[in-house]
């Protein structure tokens, strides 16, 4: 036997006629050829090589088996890297209770002082989560104190005497509490969706406030509109069916509306209103069996807001010429004979209550709408031409006097300016029109001389200056008739 390094081995013939079995490896032994279990520890190549071993398989079997038992098995490990937070950044964590009882016992501490309450909230949001406790917090400062769902205060939870609902009832303290929010907003500027939401929540929860609590809302809401701070698409809420069934809606709203226009004019609050929608559905506060233009008109007029019954007045007005004009696009594009479009177009003026200049800037629009006009220039005044010829007969109708005429000359030249392929055609659509009996001789100069728009003056002047003149000399020539006659 000879021994080499980290290796033992048994002697082993130098030569051997018969192939010599590789070693079995069972836990940390190594079983010779012959049987004979031994140890080994870690094996070298280098100390391998150089034993003058015969067999090759076997060493291989050795070096293999050494290293399967003595390869070490990696151990996972963590990667990246670890940022301390800095303690001024960080925010002490509030459950709702907690929360609450921190913003009460703050607006306990400042009373009725208001610049000392936006301060107390200005500083607070520093180390209190509103972010997550927003709804939490706005209910305290409208309500005083957690809302449950119909609009009570929860019973379990702290209240305070310092809120929205127990200041006076008037708009100067209601201005008062629109700053606090208004700071507040400014000052977190991720509480702006939350407040409105709030405000959604609480116009649902109406039925369940006082009456006094509703004004309080109400004039609150009104002002905050006014200044921008949330969007008139919360007034959806008014129409809910149970508060408009019970005329909680109706009420609230003349509220709301009068100090609204208190802080702004009515061209301010349409134009709101009009931005979301909300400009065709305020006949939605009322039910269905009292949702007239006449029962809103008197309802807000007694209530002193004339200047929104007429808005809405005229409201309903454009929605109604809106419908006209649609169907009688239907109409014209369905062929349906003239005589049964203009008696159609007859009854629905009266049922709207239009007047014929009204009813001619309609008619015009669904003439021009009704048919898909040509893009070339050289091609579309005779299209017009055609088509304008087929309808003289309903424009002829409705321009009985002579403001309607002129309404619808202003309508053409209007027309031809905002359409550029039209530009060129405006001479010949009137020349057109006084052949049809439509358009007299004395509103086209009156409109050549005085009532035109200033929309592409220049252009339709030059273009009616040749008709302008011969229907002057043709003016002249008749009276000089006239007089040889006498």
């Amino acid at each position: 036997m000879f021994s080499s390094g980290l290796l033992s081995l048994p002697e082993m013939p130098l030569c051997s006629a018969a192939p010599v079995a590789p070693p079995r490896a069972v836990g940390g032994a190594c079983w010779s050829p012959d049987g004979k279990p031994f140890l080994f520890g870690p094996l070298r190549v280098s100390t391998l090589a150089s034993i003058p071993l015969v067999n090759n398989r076997f060493l291989s079997a050795l070096i293999s088996v050494s290293f399967m038992n003595n390869q070490k098995q990696q151990k996972p490990t963590l990667t990246g890297q670890r940022f301390k937070t800095r303690k001024r950044d960080e925010k002490e964590r509030f459950d709702p209770t907690q929360f609450q009882e921190s913003i009460v016992q703050g607006l306990n501490q400042t009373g009725t002082d208001l610049e000392a309450v936006a301060k107390f909230l200005d500083a607070s949001g520093a180390k209190l989560d509103y972010r997550r406790y927003a709804e939490t917090l706005f209910d305290i400062l409208v309500a005083g104190g957690m809302l449950a769902p119909g609009g009570t205060l929860s019973d379990d939870m702290t209240r305070t005497e310092f809120c929205l609902f127990t200041a006076q009832e008037d708009l100067e303290t209601m201005q008062a509490y629109a700053q606090v929010f208004n700071k507040l907003i400014r000052r977190y500027k991720y509480l702006e969706k939350g407040f409105e939401e709030e405000i959604k929540k609480l116009l649902l929860f109406l039925k369940g406030f006082t009456e006094s609590e509703r004004n309080k809302l109400a004039m609150l809401t009104g002002i905050l509109l006014a200044n921008g701070s949330i969007s008139a698409s919360i007034l959806n809420s008014l129409f809910n069916e149970n508060l408009v069934k019970e005329g909680v809606s109706a009420a609230f709203a003349v509220k709301l509306f009068k100090s609204w226009i208190n802080e702004k004019d009515i061209n301010s609050v349409a134009g709101s209103l009009r931005k979301v929608g909300m400009d065709n559905r305020l006949m939605e506060l009322f039910p269905a069996n009292k949702r007239s233009c006449e029962h809103f008109s008197k309802y807000f007029t007694d209530a002193g807001l004339k200047e929104l019954s007429d808005f809405a007045r005229n409201q309903q007005s454009i929605g109604a010429r809106k419908e006209l004009q649609k169907e009688l696009q239907e109409m014209m594009s369905h062929g349906d004979p003239l005589k049964e479009i203009i008696a159609f177009t007859r009854e629905e003026m009266k049922k709207a209550n239009l007047s014929e200049q009204a009813m001619i800037g309609i008619i015009w629009t669904s003439v021009m709408s009704c048919v898909e006009w040509n893009k070339k220039e050289e091609l579309v005044t005779e299209q017009a031409i055609k088509h304008l010829k087929q309808y003289s007969p309903l424009l002829k109708a409705f321009t009985s006097q002579g403001l309607s005429e002129l309404s619808l000359l202003l309508k053409i030249q209007e027309y031809c300016y905002d359409n550029i392929h039209f530009m060129k055609a405006f001479q010949k659509i009137v020349v057109l029109l006084y052949k049809a009996d439509v358009l007299s001789e004395e509103a086209i100069l009156k409109w050549y001389n005085e009532a035109h728009l200033a929309k592409g003056k220049s252009v339709f002047l030059e273009q009616m200056k040749k008709f302008v003149e011969w229907l002057k000399n043709a003016e002249e020539e008749s009276e000089s008739d006239e007089e040889e006659a006498d």
